[in-house]
């Protein structure tokens, strides 16, 4: 009998056999609006895959840019001037944040929290609509997009200006996506339970309580009152002048063409999906590459101990110092190497077992037989890389979708959260003690690596031959459901309930009438005789 892993092989040959026999898109010409920051280097993944296919891009940056290059191989650039620095506004919102968690958890934390980031992601869509308006304004610009002729626009639809440029360029829409303007797009594109699907900043899990249950449903209120009063009429007010015919944010979301999600059920909660989603989580993993000389020599020195990698990511440049020197003083005790990207100011309490790096080749330290546990801030491209290589998380969430990130890791009980509030010196050593020392944390990794891995075509073979599906056909819209275009009192039968009652309470009271008129009949007989 063949093994399994030879039937999985084989099964793999077929898929990619066949989608070898699907007609070729060569030479498209794509359109792409990205959002800065992590997110365009999930884009440039995507673009790098697409371009070695024959593609060619255009990629619409603002003039202050943080990472997207204005000169590069892989595509011509249009700037877009930007009077504002949206990374220092970012770097002011993350310094007030992580100086409300050191505060703790109360319920006035909680609610600054939530007000602060209403207020940046508010301030930020508003500087982004208006540089909408200008690229919809300069006449010029835009018979140059006209002309180019392209195929679609490639987007992620966090900050929505493509998505409305989209519909003003009449092009087929892709979207890279994980968030929309309201926040998870799958709220928007799904039936989305309350009951066990948790809203984005509630910190649930799909088993809620009665009053989680609770709690979640006014998250998604916030959430709805966000988009209905602050963020969508934004976007809206410049459909309505720009768009023929005028339309909303939140249609022309749903009228995409294909989301391409960058998540999966080996990481998020199963929920119901619609057809013309394509989840692709973990899209950007490959198999480790070898590290540097210096790098591997330090690795390789660390012996049967193995190494910790620690980063916070792209954004964060460092921890305040008083945090900073409890972790290194940990990091000194064990007997582990650890290689950490840290920015700020050098803690005085460092070990040497402890290598501070400006910057590192994540996945490949993640891929390395040596590396024992992954300390992170829960971002998704560093949760779904150690997913993929099975490196446990010790995850510290700063802001945004990062505690709901590890929250999926904790649960499966391959991680473990602390929060800023509760890091000390003895909770860090205690929960990275207990991941080093207790096997079932690497065990369960590994499982999920195994369960992400166990796929007919991988995820970035599922993302390219769906953004050429819609380049060959002109787009999908055989795949959108009708439901959008349904009043909500349609889309839940409440007129055929309002039917179907007025009809049983009408019979109900014609055979009352009709059985109180017998009976009236029957009683003026009996007196008359």
């Amino acid at each position: 009998m063949p093994s399994l892993r030879g039937f999985h092989g084989l099964a793999s040959l077929l898929w990619l056999w066949l989608a070898s026999l699907a007609p070729s898109c060569d030479g498209g010409n794509i359109l792409v609006f990205p959002v800065d920051g992590s997110h365009w280097i999930n884009m440039k993944v995507l673009i790098q895959e697409l371009h070695s296919r024959g593609h060619s891009f255009t990629v619409i940056r603002a003039s202050t840019s943080w990472y997207i290059p204005q000169k590069s191989p892989l595509y011509t650039a249009i700037d877009v001037p930007m009077e504002k620095n949206v990374e220092n506004f970012f770097e002011v919102f993350l310094e007030g944040q992580m100086k409300a968690l050191r505060e703790g958890s109360s319920p006035l934390t909680t609610l600054k929290l939530t007000n602060d980031f209403i207020n940046m992601i508010t301030h930020a869509h508003q500087i982004w609509c208006d540089a909408l308006v200008q690229i919809l304004e300069n006449n010029e610009l835009v018979k140059t997009l006209v002309d180019a002729k392209y195929d679609l626009m490639l987007t992620d639809p966090t900050m929505a200006l493509g998505v409305v440029l989209a519909k003003h360029l009449k092009l087929p829409l892709v979207l890279n996506v994980r968030w929309v303007t309201s926040g998870d797009g799958q709220f928007m594109m799904a039936p989305s339970p309350l009951s066990f699907i948790p809203v984005p900043g509630s910190g649930f899990t799909d088993k809620m309580t009665f009053i989680q249950r609770v709690q979640n449903v006014l998250f998604y209120s916030i959430t709805l009152a966000q988009q209905k009063f602050l963020v969508g009429p934004m976007y809206d007010a410049i459909c309505e002048k720009y768009i023929e015919g005028g339309c909303d944010i939140v249609s022309l979301l749903q009228d995409a063409d294909i989301w391409l999600f960058r998540s999966d059920f080996v990481f998020d909660f199963p929920r119901p999906i619609m057809p013309n989603i394509i989840y692709m989580g973990g899209f950007q993993c490959k198999p480790p590459q070898p590290v540097p000389t210096e790098l591997e020599d330090f690795v390789q020195s660390a012996g049967e101990h193995g190494v910790i990698v620690m980063t916070l990511g792209t954004v964060v440049k460092a921890l305040p110092m008083e945090i900073t020197d409890e972790i290194a003083r940990v990091f000194a005790k064990l007997p582990q190497k650890v290689i950490w990207r840290h920015l700020g100011e050098r803690p005085s309490s460092l070990g040497n077992n402890t290598l501070i790096v400006d910057w590192m080749p994540q996945k490949d330290l993640l891929g390395h037989p040596q590396t024992k546990v992954f300390v992170a801030h829960g971002g998704t491209n560093g949760v779904q890389e150690a997913i993929y290589h099975g490196v446990p998380i010790l995850g510290i969430p700063l802001f945004f979708d990062q505690f709901d990130n590890l929250l999926r890791v904790q649960a499966r009980g391959a991680g473990s959260i602390l929060r800023l509030s509760e890091l000390t010196g003895q909770s860090f050593e205690q929960r990275l003690r207990e991941l080093l020392l207790q096997p079932h944390y690497r065990d369960n990794m590994q499982r999920l690596s195994r369960l992400h891995r166990d796929q007919p075509l991988s995820p970035m073979e599922q993302a390219l031959f769906w953004v050429e599906y819609v380049m060959r056909h002109r787009g999908a819209a055989h795949l959108r459901t009708q439901a959008y275009s349904m009043p909500w009192y349609s889309y839940y039968c409440l007129d055929v309930l309002l039917l179907l009652i007025t009809v049983v309470m009408a019979t109900v009271l014609c055979a009352a009438g009709l059985l109180r008129l017998l009976c009236c009949r029957r009683r003026n007989k009996l007196k008359l005789h």
